[in-house]
């Protein structure tokens, strides 16, 4: 093929898809660290990076990129996204894209190097996607795809575990407008907000409670180096860790240093 076809062929391919909200200045990409299982999420302790697959956590050494320990089990079937949680990683997990509906959180323990299954949703309202610890309680996303995905939730538990649903929330129109048929794939608290990937944009939702009702507020959309997925913060630099599963690699992301203070926003 010669240059000039090349050329063509370049310049006539379109674009490829990507939000269609304004982003304003977020985050970019600091480094990578390669990972075969770098499909699915990532998150970070002091020493260790995890790299997470649909089937498999993924332990290195965050100093030297080196692989630790790798851990499964027979029956686990969609890891969705990780959190680090009193020295444990605990992974949402849901039989996607199976119906119906089958969620649980799954731990992984690096001392003993084991997956196990810690809490079954029975009759879940969705498919889990990702779930944290804000003010000490548990915080789980359950996704809907497709025509049912404004069904999408945000679900408070009661203090102590994820037996009692405290409140149940929904995302802002214009959010799952932009969610190209998919869902909000990891979230985290960044102090009073969320913030909340896509499935595969390069972008990050910043979310408040409301003030009154069951809709999040959109305060503004973030541009992020990593295309959609589960995400966490990053202890050690104060940024974030996602994936960017085309290149099979972990991101370490940092606060882009031109982006203005989003604090005291209404």
């Amino acid at each position: 093929m010669n240059a000039l076809l090349i050329f063509l062929l370049v310049a006539v391919a379109p674009e490829a898809a990507t939000s269609g909200l304004p982003r304003a200045a977020g985050w970019t990409t600091a480094r990578l660290l390669a990972s075969p299982h770098a499909t699915q999420a990532a998150a970070a302790d002091g020493r260790s990076v995890y790299s997470i697959s649909s089937t498999t956590v993924a332990r290195y050494d965050r100093a030297t990129a080196r692989l630790l320990a790798t851990a499964t089990t027979p029956d686990t079937k969609h890891l969705n996204s990780g959190f680090v949680h009193e020295g444990k990683v605990w992974c949402s997990h849901s039989n996607y894209p199976a119906m119906p509906h089958e969620s649980d959180v799954r731990v992984y323990d690096p001392v003993t190097g084991t997956l196990a299954v810690q809490h079954v949703f029975h009759d879940p309202p969705g498919s889990l996607v990702w779930c944290v610890v804000h003010d000490g309680r548990w915080w789980c996303c359950f996704a809907h795809y497709g025509d049912d995905n404004a069904r999408t939730l945000l679900v408070e538990y009661e203090a102590g575990g994820f037996d009692r649903e405290r409140r149940r929330f929904t995302f802002p129109a214009e959010v799952v407008a932009d969610w190209d048929g998919m869902s909000g794939s990891g979230g985290i608290w960044d102090g009073d907000t969320l913030l909340v990937s896509h499935h595969h944009f390069r972008v990050l939702y910043r979310l408040r409670l409301p003030e009154a009702g069951d809709k999040l507020r959109l305060v503004e959309a973030l541009h992020c180096p990593f295309p959609g997925q589960g995400f966490a913060a990053d202890p050690v630099t104060g940024g974030l860790v996602g994936i960017d599963r085309d290149r099979r690699a972990v991101v370490f992301a940092e606060r882009d240093v031109t982006a203005p203070s989003w604090a005291g926003r209404p």
